[in-house]
């Protein structure tokens, strides 16, 4: 996680997409994107990764040399480690959010507080499917074998339990009602936070 000791001040929000492996995070935001864009004051931030993108998860790669040398230089606004690897939110969703832009980043669950207490106001949402839904979303992208894919399973609904989220969305069923959801959820929650 970040070290730094105080909040940022902001005027837009930051938008926490957590939920277990397989629940569809990128599918949504993507779904999002393609209804917001910069225009409604809505930017969906880039992550970096120690992994090379696939066609389930988007995102920037970096070695893990090159992302410990980023990460000392303090280019990510927040960092942790998950499965093996290396995640990083680069550092540019501060000037974002100072300008009163929404934020929207696909988080782990175990960097929430640390984004709740940097970024304020936030807005934190859940993520969810079926057991059944994520093994077999988990087995189609091929990275793991069957006993990893238990033991990813198994982790993340323990992680599940230490979030409270402010909002939650069921992504077990049509991707497109869960983006509406999110898309209203992201609209209404700007506005109310605009000053």
């Amino acid at each position: 996680m970040s070290a730094r000791a105080k909040a940022t001040p902001s005027r837009g929000l930051f938008v926490a997409i957590v939920g277990p492996s397989g629940a569809g995070k990128d599918a949504l935001m993507r779904g999002v994107a393609g209804r917001l864009g910069q225009a409604d004051g809505v930017v969906f931030a880039r992550r970096v990764v120690t992994r090379s993108a696939d066609a389930f998860e988007d995102h920037d790669t970096l070695t893990e040399e090159e992302f410990l040398a980023a990460q000392a230089e303090g280019r990510f606004a927040l960092a942790w480690q998950a499965h093996g690897f290396h995640y990083g939110v680069p550092r540019e969703i501060e000037a974002r959010l100072a300008a009163g832009h929404a934020v929207v980043c696909n988080l782990s669950r175990a960097a929430v507080a640390e984004a709740r207490r940097l970024y304020r106001p936030s807005l934190v949402v859940l993520v969810t499917a079926r057991a059944e839904t994520l093994a077999a979303r988990l087995a189609q992208r091929g990275r793991d074998d069957g006993a990893s894919r238990r033991e990813r399973l198994e982790r993340s609904a323990a992680a599940e339990l230490g979030v409270e989220p402010d909002a939650t969305i069921d992504n077990d069923g049509a991707l497109d009602d869960a983006v509406t959801q999110l898309h209203e959820l992201v609209v209404r929650t700007l506005r109310s936070a605009a000053p």
